[in-house]
């Protein structure tokens, strides 16, 4: 019976108290909630080594991820201001060690870790992450021979990215000062920890957008450097934003990341790479004591082979010189011609003068008053013969119309389309008359004008039959009684 009365409880239709029950039915936002206090209680803070996995940033700017070694996986989240003081980016199969808090998140029943920091773990992980960015940005070309500029032999602005307060640029200044004193500009940034890579990707760039001839000068060549340090030191110059903006400079860079035997990114990106900050500045501009000497050298040079070209010049001078005669032997031919015109001359303009007073005498004799007297009246009789009668010209006007009328009377009657109106017919072939049968045989093809109209016919030739020809037959046309009807007019 006592078997049964519990049965009979496990099967209860409705979830009632019972008394002395202390097992409370709670909400499942309640037990979530109790979960998440007592993970947060126990694991307030907690430090776990893994592999990175999933590696996501939202739009948010939040960081989420998941830490995975060989038997478990474990969910996790960086928020928006923890992410922004990571001092590297985090990749798939990166191993880093967490440091945060264990928190559940109700809604999909999980358990995570909110990271407040995050590291790589150990120097071996940091070399793998530096291998594998390397072959990723070396196969995109961006450390590719090609892509490398020569530097200018003497920039006039030397704009150098480092931090103002270390030794690197007081040596930079030093021995610039020393070989070739130029016109430095500092654009100060971190040169390490927390985004120290972005501020010296954003000198590189704002020194590549300053506009030429600006009240800014425009470097010549660009300094990255930093002193000496550890892997994790020169990190920044290792990241990807600072790597892609030293290979994108239209600026030559020169690179000068800690000493000859540290190697950073930086330093296949760049132009050149120095092996010390010193040495950079020596890379950049010559020394100003050889350059005053070269060009001293150069000047001697100079003058020495305008020398030369001028002996040469003389020489070649002197040895066409000896080919040419004395000057003196060059105009004595002109000289004597000289002489011989102007000897000629007084002669010439005598004889010239005679001629001419004998012309005038001439031409004065026929100008006598008499004689001009004589021409005058003979000018004014044949002037007033000429004048003009008006009977005459009116008899002369009356007998040009006569004749006119005469000769129109004439024309008429010669006019050939008149007989046409008695029965005649004219006779044309290409625009001309056909007067004879031999022309009609030749042309063939003729016109026949009448009174009112014209017709064209076709002459047949003789001997070609009577089955030919389209217009009438050579032969006269006959009546019915024999008899021509109407006169051949050939």
């Amino acid at each position: 019976m006592n078997d049964l009365s519990d049965n009979e409880d496990n099967a209860r239709l409705l979830a009632e108290a019972t008394p002395g029950d202390n097992a409370p039915a709670l909400s499942v936002s309640e037990l979530s909630a109790a979960l998440k206090r007592s993970v947060e209680d126990r694991f307030g803070l907690v430090r776990v080594r893994g592999e990175l996995s999933g590696v996501k940033r939202a739009a948010s700017g939040h960081f989420y991820f998941a830490l995975k070694d060989e038997n478990a996986l474990l969910d996790g989240v960086m928020w928006k201001g923890s992410v922004s003081r990571l001092p590297f980016r985090p990749e798939d199969g990166l191993e880093v060690v967490a440091t945060g808090k264990l928190t559940t998140y109700p809604g999909r029943s999980k358990y995570q870790i909110v990271a407040d920091r995050m590291e790589i773990a150990g120097a071996g992980a940091l070399m793998a992450l530096l291998e594998q960015r390397k072959r990723q940005l070396a196969a995109e070309g961006l450390f590719a021979p090609e892509r490398k500029v020569l530097l200018p032999y003497l920039p006039r602005v030397i704009g150098v990215v480092t931090s103002p307060t270390g030794a690197v640029i007081r040596d930079i200044l030093h021995r610039l000062a020393d070989r070739c004193p130029t016109h430095v500009i500092v654009w100060p940034v971190l040169v390490q920890g927390e985004g120290a890579a972005a501020q010296v990707a954003a000198a590189v760039n704002g020194f590549n957008q300053i506009a030429p001839n600006g009240p800014v000068p425009r470097p010549d060549l660009l300094i990255v450097a930093r002193g000496g340090g550890s892997i994790e030191d020169l990190w920044a110059f290792n990241e990807e934003i600072v790597v892609r903006a030293v290979a994108g400079s239209d600026i030559p860079i020169i690179s000068a990341v800690g000493h000859e035997t540290d190697t950073t990114l930086c330093d296949f990106a760049a132009d050149v790479r120095a092996p010390t900050p010193t040495a950079a500045a020596e890379i950049a501009v010559p020394v100003v004591a050889e350059l005053t000497a070269m060009i001293r050298e150069f000047g001697l040079r100079a003058s020495r082979a305008i020398w030369r070209d001028q002996e040469r010049a003389r020489e070649r001078l002197a040895a066409l010189s000896r080919l040419l005669p004395p000057p003196q032997r060059l105009i004595e031919q002109r000289q004597q011609r000289l002489d011989d015109l102007a000897d000629r001359l007084p002669r010439a303009l005598a004889h010239r003068n005679v001629r001419a007073r004998g012309e005038l005498d001439r031409l004065a004799g026929s100008l006598r008053p008499a004689l001009l007297q004589a021409r005058l009246d003979q000018a004014r009789t044949r002037l007033t013969a000429a004048t003009p009668r008006p009977q005459i010209l009116v008899q002369r006007i009356d007998r040009e119309h006569q004749r006119l009328d005469a000769l129109w009377r004439l024309a008429a009657s010669l006019n050939p389309d008149l007989v046409l109106k008695r029965g005649y017919a004219r006779v044309e072939a290409n625009g001309h008359a056909i007067t004879d049968t031999a022309q009609a045989r030749k042309a063939g093809q003729m016109r026949l004008h009448f009174a009112d109209g014209a017709v064209d016919i076709r002459i047949d030739q003789p001997g070609a039959g009577s089955g030919g020809a389209s217009g009438p037959k050579s032969g006269p046309k006959t009546g019915g009684t024999g008899k021509p009807a109407q006169p051949s007019l050939f």
